[in-house]
């Protein structure tokens, strides 16, 4: 069971008198610094924060941190930028019919895209809630994404529950976006407008379309990009998953192959070689005892049995086709520059149930290319998707890197130095 939704505005409340109430308890809190108890728990501990990271109520103003030639690059580089055509289809053209905002930001709360009715984006650039924004509590206060984005949770702000006074007019439902593989927020999806978007049915709309795209992720990473050629000649490369799986998992055309550990690491090896491997080079490979030849040879007879149309060519062992893979996707995406883009393909280690000394190897330098490139980065979205993940929630030196980069108003800055203290207890650091 999920945790119940908390509404900002509960089924039969009348909207004129829930907004006057606000107002009010809205201003006292302002002029007092005390809070209405009948004010929701969620908006009393938002508006603190906000408070006491230095936020002014009266003066804030989303910071633009982005410039054209930054948002661009991040939203190319970004995984969320798969799911905008579900995001549009699902809900932007209904929300510019409506007269509504649709806004996607990244896990660090910058605004991505926000589309939907013109006349509506004209009046909400007024507030810079605009692509490029800062929309985390920090930066802007009590709102919709920023405060999902703090507690991992579907939320709607109506009214005067925003704490910064340009805001308040504007109520909006959002709700974060996972990887569907590690977890990781990837970002928030908000709908922004009028009362109608507080109502139980519209944050039902923004959870099912987060599903949606979740869902689209999963498939798009099931389904790998076609090589150049293929527009030429119709033609598609086989690819191997060997990233967080106890498995690998072969895909040839529309034939999806689930390998043993051994046919995995095998595959996984050979198409790492550029001039293939004799029967003896994969025993040292695979075993620190040196498997017998005889054994080896047997293990790739089996596997010509599994490649199907792949060909697995003899003297030495290579496969006659190009096999694209996930870790040459991530080494590429890093080689580009492409951080954020590596760290949403990388789901996990190298096949971590092997024990074959190469396999490790190749474990071990991908892991470690992935955290040196974040260790020197000041991305605090990708550190944070690689930081929330199972194979970076214990990287004491990942925490300690987006510590330092985030600022102490952030939402999320308590929990990193509380989650840095606890590994700095247990490693003994």
């Amino acid at each position: 069971m999920g945790r119940p939704l908390d509404l900002a505005m509960p089924p039969g409340a009348d909207p004129a008198t829930l907004s006057r109430y606000l107002n009010r308890a809205h201003d006292d809190f302002v002029a007092t610094g005390s809070t209405d108890p009948a004010v929701r728990r969620l908006v009393q501990e938002s508006w603190r924060r906000s408070i006491e990271g230095g936020l002014d109520p009266e003066q804030a103003m989303a910071a633009i941190r982005l410039d054209d030639a930054a948002l661009a690059a991040i939203r190319d580089q970004h995984p969320l930028a798969a799911g905008m055509p579900v995001i549009r289809r699902l809900l932007v053209d209904s929300a510019a019919d409506s007269g509504l905002l649709v806004a996607v930001s990244d896990a660090a709360g910058q605004l991505l895209w926000v589309e939907g009715d013109a006349g509506l984006r004209s009046m909400a650039e007024r507030m810079h809630f605009v692509a490029g924004a800062d929309w985390s509590e920090a930066s802007a206060g009590t709102n919709a994404p920023g405060t999902a984005l703090a507690l991992d949770r579907p939320v709607q702000i109506f009214g005067a529950e925003h704490l910064a006074r340009q805001v308040t007019p504007w109520s909006c439902s959002a709700a974060p976006i996972h990887d569907p593989d590690t977890g990781a927020i990837l970002g928030v999806l908000d709908l922004t407008g009028g009362d109608e978007v507080v109502t139980p049915q519209s944050l039902t709309l923004v959870r099912a379309t987060v599903a949606a795209v979740e869902a689209e992720l999963r498939i798009e990473r099931l389904s790998p990009a076609p090589r150049a050629s293929v527009a030429t000649t119709g033609w598609q490369a086989p690819s191997l998953e060997v990233l967080g799986g106890h498995g690998a998992t072969l895909r040839h055309g529309s034939t999806t192959t689930r390998l043993s550990l051994r046919h995995s690491e095998i595959v996984l090896l050979l198409s790492e070689s550029a001039d293939g491997m004799t029967t003896a080079e994969l025993g040292v490979a695979l075993s620190d005892d040196e498997q017998a030849q005889v054994t080896v040879r047997a293990e790739l007879s089996r596997l010509r049995a599994v490649l199907g149309p792949i060909e697995l060519a003899s003297r030495p062992y290579r496969l006659k086709n190009v096999v694209d893979t996930d870790v040459a996707g991530v080494r590429a995406d890093l080689a580009a520059g492409h951080l954020r883009r590596a760290v949403a393909r990388y789901r996990g280690p190298v096949l971590p149930a092997s024990t074959a000394p190469a396999v490790e190897r190749i474990r071990d330098e991908l892991h470690m290319h992935v955290r040196s490139q974040l260790l020197v980065s000041s991305d605090a979205d990708a550190l944070l998707s690689f930081a929330d993940t199972p194979h970076g929630r214990d990287d004491f030196e990942v925490w300690e890197r987006v510590l330092s980069i985030l600022p102490p108003t952030s939402p999320r800055h308590a929990q990193v130095r509380a989650h840095v203290s606890v590994l700095d207890e247990e490693l003994g650091v």
